[in-house]
């Protein structure tokens, strides 16, 4: 056999040991019985296939956001989700690891251990943003606050468009990513309300809300269903770890967009622009005040959906 064969049969079967470990959930001392190598072995060669996905497919399969992306995605969650100038759902999962070493109580997360993903999902239950391997002892809101997305939200540097009119109406609102009550209230984020004695309109709003970040949630759902790596504790370091999450996250968009969006996929005003573009304003009335804009505007005859009453 030449060496550029054999090469290239050692490739592949490298590259079998690394996709049926991510896929089928086994663990390494199953590999290394199926295949007749090393436990050693086979956590080297599984690793470095998935530090090689990651580097080599990391930009084509999530891509830095431009604002024709961003467009494009608003047009997603108003499509699918009913919700306008949403450019995506934020939410955090902990994934589950063996106790690392000397770590105290860094990734201890109600008594399990974990490190943390925090994703940004769009209306095709993509990911647009990924950060992993925080502590597992961080809140989603801390996790965030520490990311590249929050401090590219802060400096504007996201290339997000300007306000756009809401459907139907003259009122622009900022493009905005939608969370759960972990996140803050800002310009470019957008919460539920909180309390359990809210009004029609409030609890209008929350559904709606929740309709739109359900698709980060079923997301999550895609991704650990799909490499059932991640339905046990991963049983390596911390490092490693990162570099399976890191690899399976950039798999799962490969293969949404090999197959494209199925629906089965899915668990079951000229003063408000005066607002916007003033500067006096205190800054947390102004991002309440943009939540009350599309609170009004779900209940009105333009914004609202047929079903939305029966749904709170």
């Amino acid at each position: 056999m030449r060496v550029a064969d054999f090469l290239s049969s050692l490739i592949i079967l490298t590259n079998s040991h690394c996709i049926r470990y991510l896929a089928s959930g086994c663990s390494l001392q199953d590999i290394h019985y199926l295949f007749r190598i090393g436990r050693s072995t086979a956590g080297i060669l599984i690793r470095k296939v998935c530090k090689t996905i990651w580097n080599t497919m990391k930009e084509e399969c999530i891509p830095t956001p431009t604002e024709e992306t961003w467009a494009h995605i608003s047009h997603g969650f108003l499509e699918r989700a009913d919700f306008p100038n949403c450019i995506g759902a934020v939410d955090g999962k902990h994934i589950h690891v063996i106790k690392p070493q000397r770590s105290g109580l860094l990734y201890m997360n109600y008594k399990t251990f974990s490190i943390g993903l925090m994703a940004v999902a769009d209306a095709s239950y993509r990911f647009t943003y990924v950060d992993i391997g925080s502590y597992g002892k961080d809140s989603d809101s801390t996790v965030f606050r520490n990311s590249t997305l929050w401090t590219k939200i802060q400096s504007r540097s996201l290339s997000i468009p300007k306000p756009q009119k809401l459907p139907g109406t003259d009122i622009a609102v900022p493009f905005a990513f939608v969370g759960d009550e972990a996140f803050g209230l800002s310009s470019n984020l957008l919460q539920p309300y909180s309390g359990t004695q809210l009004s029609e309109k409030k609890r209008v709003f929350n559904y709606r809300l929740s309709r739109a970040r359900r698709y980060v949630e079923c997301s999550f759902g895609i991704l650990t269903n799909k490499w059932r790596i991640f339905h046990r504790p991963l049983n390596v370091n911390v490092n490693f770890a990162v570099d399976i999450v890191k690899c399976c996250c950039v798999l799962h968009n490969f293969v949404r967009d090999r197959d494209g969006y199925n629906l089965d996929d899915s668990f079951s005003s000229a003063a408000f622009e005066d607002f916007v573009n003033s500067s006096a304003m205190n800054v947390n009335r102004r991002n309440f005040r943009y939540r009350d804009t599309l609170a009004d505007y779900f209940v009105s005859e333009s914004g609202q959906i047929p079903w939305q009453m029966g749904r709170i």
